[in-house]
């Protein structure tokens, strides 16, 4: 049923999560929002897991555009929302949510369109000879980067996972991280999609002098900026592609829906950004 409309003396969206204080996305949309000199504002919304619901449908009576969502809400968001894009019910998640007219909740997923926008920013030919794809992960971020790569095409993708039985329910073709050595050998592209080599979290302890001299490898990690993957995969002389842009593109769409500005991703944007995490 339409709620009654209240007022909007800005445009406001925000950050749901538990907890929520560390995330990037107001100073991001910050920065969006200053640089086209737009009257809005992007809040850090701390919301409890057993709030969740009363929180969302708050959204409209209390003059929010949307808002991001971020852990623990992604896919317990999906049971409160009236309408999922076709992405968001493949990736079986949730982190854009935008607020219509009549108060209905739109669920969104950006987070493909994040990672296949990160590849062509720093690889901007990696479509040309990638058929095999390496997943390290089986967890919801793992979900887009597949859902994103096979948008494009790539249907051969292996997940390697600590448990088996998680990766085999994303890919035929799965493996435990100790069995991954034969398949590095085989893929054109290797994603970490863990939070493995995390700053504050134990590296991402894998091989890569069997790798193919093509081989491109992306963390989807950006704290910090060079993780250990990363490195190992430099001193192989590989193609790396770093986290960052795929934080930065996954908002995009979001600023689209709730500011009505196609937001450009910048090298004074990514400074600031990465200035941002130097501090935390």
């Amino acid at each position: 049923m339409a709620q009654h409309t209240p007022p909007k003396p800005q445009y406001v969206a925000g950050v749901m999560g538990w907890p929520v204080q560390h995330s990037l996305s107001p100073k991001l949309h910050g920065y969006w929002l200053n640089h086209y000199e737009i009257q809005g504002r992007y809040d850090h919304l701390p919301v409890e897991p057993e709030n969740l619901e009363h929180a969302l449908h708050s959204l409209f009576l209390n003059g929010y555009a949307g808002c991001n969502l971020t852990l623990p809400h992604k896919t317990a968001a999906m049971d409160y929302i009236d309408h999922l894009t076709d992405t968001a019910k493949e990736i079986g998640a949730v982190n854009t949510i935008v607020v219509q007219d009549d108060g209905r909740l739109l669920g969104d997923n950006t987070d493909a369109y994040g990672f296949i926008k990160s590849l062509d920013a720093q690889c901007p030919d990696w479509h040309t000879h990638i058929k095999h794809a390496l997943i390290i992960g089986a967890g919801g971020a793992a979900k887009a980067v597949i859902y994103g790569l096979k948008q494009h095409g790539i249907t051969h993708i292996t997940v390697a996972n600590r448990t088996l039985d998680k990766a085999k329910d994303l890919s035929p073709n799965a493996c435990t991280l100790k069995d991954i050595a034969p398949h590095i050998a085989q893929a054109d592209l290797l994603v970490n999609t863990t939070s493995l080599g995390m700053t504050g979290q134990p590296d991402l302890d894998i091989d890569l002098s069997s790798a193919k001299k093509t081989l491109i490898v992306s963390d989807i990690v950006y704290t910090p900026r060079q993780t250990p993957l990363l490195q190992h995969a430099e001193k192989q002389g590989l193609h790396t592609v770093e986290g960052i842009d795929m934080l930065l593109y996954q908002a995009v769409p979001g600023f689209k829906y709730w500011f009505g500005i196609t937001p450009e991703v910048t090298a004074d944007l990514k400074n600031f950004i990465l200035d941002e995490v130097k501090d935390t």
